[in-house]
């Protein structure tokens, strides 16, 4: 479970066309403890958003005139790098089967329907949260492995060279005793 501390320090983007909304839900994270929350009620100025802040926390409405959310989470996919977890809460008037499974299948991680309940998207929020930063600290983990693989590679590298380079020592020194012991010594002249 992340730490309370780490998590009100998430940066959360909220985008819906309808100011309300996003006043709404800016409060009610505020209030719980969350710190860093911008909101947007176009999807362009709030790809633009995605793009300056790098949420933690996408909380996204489907239905918006002009850029829609489901083309919200299309370009957003196209800066995004594919190896983050940055998880996306839809909350739409929407009840649709087929908004629910495109909008899970788009990218979405999480799904409401409005009206919501505001303790049910806090949960979402915390639980979404956790995974993000499991996420990036796993993510932190690896990259620290695969450097300490890279240095303990380099390490054995020089080491097996090195070893390389000391058994051909080994072996001159072998082959001119070799040649030595092989061949009788010269008899010297005695005075």
């Amino acid at each position: 479970m992340a730490e309370i501390g780490l998590l009100s320090k998430a940066k959360i983007l909220v985008v819906d066309d309808a100011e309300t909304n996003v006043v709404l839900l800016t409060e009610l994270l505020r209030r719980s403890g969350y710190q860093a929350i911008v909101g947007a009620t176009d999807a362009r100025e709030g790809l633009d958003l995605c793009r300056q802040v790098e949420p933690d926390l996408i909380i996204l409405d489907l239905m918006m005139p002009g850029l829609d959310g489901f083309g919200f989470m299309t370009e957003a996919a196209k800066f995004v790098p594919e190896d983050t977890y940055l998880p996306i809460l839809v909350i739409t008037a929407d009840t649709t089967r087929v908004a629910r499974q495109r909008a899970l299948t788009m990218g979405a991680r999480d799904f409401l329907t409005k009206p919501f309940e505001a303790t049910e998207v806090l949960l979402r929020v915390r639980n979404l949260l956790e995974t993000r930063f499991l996420h990036e600290r796993l993510r932190a983990r690896n990259a620290s492995l695969e450097a300490l693989v890279e240095r303990r590679t380099l390490e054995l590298t020089r080491q097996v060279a090195a070893l390389d380079a000391l058994a051909k020592e080994r072996l001159a020194l072998l082959s001119k005793l070799s040649e030595t012991t092989a061949s009788p010594p010269e008899e010297k002249d005695l005075a």
